[in-house]
C-alpha cells in the first residue's frame, strides 16, 4: 500500500464493510462525522484496523485534526511513507 489512491481504496473498502456506509456518499470531500456518521468509537476503530494493515503503531493525537476522508488518506499515506 504505497500509493494515496490504494489508501484511499483501503479506507473506503473498510467504511463500507466495518460501518457500512454507503459507497456512494464516500468522497474524498465527505466529512467523517457529518457526512459518513462516523463517531469517535468508530474513528478509535478505524485507527486500530490500519494499524493492523500498516504493521505501525498510529498515533491517535495524529488524527485529531482529521476531518474528512482525504485527511486520512493524506496522514496514513504520510506515516507509511515515513
Amino acid at each position: 500500500m504505497q500509493s494515496r489512491e490504494d489508501v484511499y481504496q483501503q479506507l473506503h473498502d473498510y467504511l463500507v464493510e466495518l460501518f457500512e456506509v454507503p459507497s456512494e456518499d464516500i468522497s474524498p470531500d465527505a466529512r467523517l462525522f457529518e457526512d459518513l456518521d462516523l463517531d469517535s468509537i468508530d474513528a478509535v476503530d478505524l485507527i486500530v484496523k490500519f494499524q493492523e494493515l500498516i504493521g505501525k503503531k498510529v498515533p491517535a493525537t495524529e488524527f485529531r485534526s482529521v476531518r474528512t476522508v482525504d485527511d486520512v488518506v493524506e496522514k496514513i499515506h504520510a506515516l507509511v511513507n515515513a
